[in-house]
């Protein structure tokens, strides 16, 4: 058994989606390493996430904050709770759109496509604003609408007019009738307030590739309603490209604006807010970089490894951010990547909880204990005389 604190261990790992969160499956690959390594490896559970479900969740874990709730409404506009978070220092705020107008608030009755919106999202901002927040997080995975982020943009004070100067409906079905937009009555703190929005998708706004055409169908909408929402979007971008002073050929083509129904768009626009891959914002939140640095091993997972993790998911930033000679082990329900193209990625390996032939089902009876006995494997094939020879002290230089 290596002595006591001679060795860190990080154990960061994404949820195992519908099985096991990101806390718990934490939990479980530090008791896995520790029956291998002993009581005194020092081991920093991490739990992470993408930008989408989960992402509030690992921050309040990981900086120690209460979550907070808000009455809002929902994407078609019913009374709804919603919950948010703000850092122990007092500056930062933290919403999972989702919370407010996600699909599964929406799921007991018919989908609205058309009809649904961001206004719910905005509320919890226009809340954070109001209590002195100047920074403000966005996880925006997991949403009911597709309007651009006008219904978000609404709540904050900024009206969308049609030809008449009436307010268009609100929803995406209502973007087409946008003849002008009204900042004047935008809340007074939004624009010096630094926005970071989390991305999990590279979609543009628009097109066959957009937020109408990829998305649209899995919140209700059909052919007719995915050509209304398309067109719609196509007009509110044109629309902001020329009120903020933006190309708009390059504005319709920027990747990421697509996420969440177009959600972006009217922030990217009109407040000057940032995107960012959901797994480096929560990384740079919580200083992942900087806990692998003196890592001696890096235990990671998520449900499924396959080529999508190696693009902005969990599985892509440890392994990015991880020193080149430091092992990181990914534990997955299924993996998908040979070992060549795990080596080739910077990953030492990884395995699968699967103690055999087995069903979605099956695997998510007891994902804890086959995370925890996956990692106790795989901690045991590094074997004691592997990580004991590794040298402290030595420079450490980031992966390619």
């Amino acid at each position: 058994m290596i002595p006591e604190n001679s060795m860190t261990i990080v154990a960061c790992p994404d949820s195992f989606k519908g099985s096991l969160g990101a806390a718990e499956a934490a939990t479980a690959l530090a008791l896995g390493a520790r029956s291998v390594f002993g009581p005194g490896a020092n081991i920093i559970e991490l739990p992470l996430a993408d930008g989408g479900e989960g992402s509030l969740d690992a921050l309040l874990a990981a900086w120690g904050s209460n979550q907070q709730t808000l009455s809002v409404h929902d994407a078609i506009g019913r009374p709804a709770t919603a919950r948010f978070g703000v850092s122990a220092d007092g500056r930062t705020g933290m919403i999972e759109a989702a919370e407010a107008n996600g699909l599964p608030q929406v799921s007991d009755v018919p989908l609205q496509p058309l009809r649904a919106d961001s206004r719910g999202v905005g509320e919890i901002a226009v809340h954070l604003l109001n209590a002195g927040i100047t920074e403000i997080m966005l996880f925006i995975g997991g949403s009911a609408s597709t309007d651009g982020g006008t219904g978000f943009l609404n709540a904050l004070g900024v009206r969308f007019l049609d030809a008449a100067g009436f307010p268009v409906a609100p929803g995406g079905g209502g973007l087409a009738d946008i003849a002008r937009i009204d900042p004047s009555g935008l809340h007074p703190a939004a624009s010096a307030a630094c926005w970071e929005l989390a991305v999990d998708v590279s979609n543009p706004i628009c097109g066959p590739r957009g937020a109408a055409a990829v998305f649209g169908p899995q919140k209700g909408a059909g052919a007719d309603d995915v050509s209304a929402l398309d067109a719609g979007l196509e007009h509110l971008a044109r629309i902001l490209a020329a009120q903020a002073g933006i190309d708009a050929a390059e504005f319709l083509e920027r990747e990421g604006l697509g996420a969440a129904g177009g959600l972006p768009a009217c922030l990217v626009a009109l407040l000057g807010a940032r995107t960012v891959p959901g797994s480096t914002l929560v990384s740079e939140a919580l200083d992942l970089e900087g806990l692998l640095a003196d890592a001696d091993l890096v235990l990671t997972g998520e449900g499924r490894l396959d080529s999508q993790s190696l693009g902005g998911k969990v599985v892509d930033a440890v392994r990015r951010l991880s020193p080149a000679d430091t092992p990181v082990i990914v534990i997955a329900g299924t993996v998908e990547l040979d070992s060549a193209r795990c080596r080739a990625e910077g990953i030492t390996a990884a395995f699968s909880i699967a103690r055999g032939p087995a069903t979605l089902a099956a695997l998510s009876v007891d994902t804890a204990s086959l995370v925890r006995d996956a990692a106790a494997q795989a901690c045991s094939l590094l074997g004691f005389s592997t990580l004991s020879t590794r040298a402290y002290g030595k420079p450490r230089s980031p992966r390619p």
